[in-house]
């Protein structure tokens, strides 16, 4: 089923912060973090066994415990088994993302799409997570950024294992919805051409936002809609870039990047615009866009998330961003 009729609001809550992405976060912070998402009204937490080699999926559990489980939507992902076996977080391959968990637990981590390693990975996050439900699961990284030139090998072990036993779940009604969870549109948009299986919904991060949204823009989203197929946003600021941060593409933002940001704060200054509702606020004004999930570490993060959604933006702010060339002539944008 499309995602839209279940998700319980457009802001939900991207929990890779929580598995030390980027630096070591205490306890006591990412539980008031998880927390503040509660007690501001965001209900759809989304996580993966990779965030931390578990500990998002950790975290999030014991912070969730004790809340009604009927009250939130929670999302999670497959392709990833994660061992008792110990290795060293810093010398990892990841591809694209080299270092971007080297601060989360050190268990070893095993690329596996097949169907008994997606059966085990969510009855494993299940025991993470504390809970006896997911209500959506997504097929995680089966894309360039990880597998180089032989993402289409692993995209095919995918097809033929995770896609078809998430769609046995869904028609069973163990979980609601599945799909892909990736940072590339081109699995997204081979996984629209099959006959079968059908995902529900896609989880794209990094590509539709303010800095990068064309090629989904042209070809990915039209898609999308025309075969009900909802898009969850991810990284709405890209990374951090658009939000006062220095990455982008999980990495250090390049000068070229640093500019074009620099340009955009600088119209949103002219118009009294803050950068982050800019960012959240064009990722959400897309028909096929279902909800977007920035990632948070700070309780104070979530605060600035739902007073960015609230935000108002003139109209002539959008127009100064087609005018100059900063965003897609044809790309939605929210009406004033």
């Amino acid at each position: 089923m499309a995602i839209k009729s279940f998700l319980p609001g457009r802001l939900g809550f991207g929990t890779a912060p929580l598995g030390n992405m980027f630096r070591a976060i205490p306890d006591e912070e990412a539980a008031a973090t998880v927390d503040a998402a509660w007690d501001n009204g965001i209900r759809y937490f989304d996580t993966a066994p990779f965030y931390g080699a578990g500990l998002s999926e950790i975290r999030l559990g014991e912070a969730l415990a004790g809340r009604p489980r009927d009250e939130f939507v929670l999302s999670t992902k497959v392709g990833r088994v994660i061992l008792d076996e110990i290795e060293d977080p810093a010398a990892r391959d990841l591809g694209e993302k080299g270092g971007l968990f080297e601060h989360g637990r050190p268990n070893k981590i095993v690329n596996d799409y097949s169907a008994d390693a997606t059966l085990r990975s969510i009855e494993d996050s299940l025991k993470r997570l504390n809970t006896d439900r997911l209500d959506i699961v997504w097929v995680h990284d089966v894309a360039q950024d990880f597998y180089g030139d032989e993402w289409l090998a692993a995209y095919e072990t995918a097809r033929t294992g995770a896609f078809r036993v998430l769609q046995k779940l869904r028609d069973e009604g163990v979980i609601k919805a599945w799909g892909l969870g990736v940072n590339r549109v081109e699995p997204l948009e081979l996984t629209l051409d099959l006959d079968e299986p059908k995902p529900d919904a896609f989880l794209l991060a990094g590509r539709y936002t303010l800095l990068d949204h064309e090629r989904a823009l042209q070809r990915l989203l039209p898609a999308a809609e025309a075969q009900d197929v909802d898009i969850v946003v991810g990284g709405p600021y890209s990374s951090g870039v658009l939000a006062g941060g220095q990455h982008f593409e999980y990495q250090k933002a390049p000068a070229p990047v640093i500019t074009k940001v620099e340009h955009i704060k600088a119209l949103a200054g002219q118009y009294g615009v803050g950068i982050k509702a800019a960012a959240l606020q064009f990722s959400l004004a897309h028909p096929a866009v279902a909800a977007a999930v920035p990632g948070a570490s700070r309780p104070s993060r979530i605060v600035e998330d739902v007073a960015a959604r609230g935000e108002k933006v003139p109209a002539a702010f959008w127009t100064a961003l087609r005018t100059e060339g900063l965003i897609a002539r044809d790309a939605p944008v929210p009406s004033a």
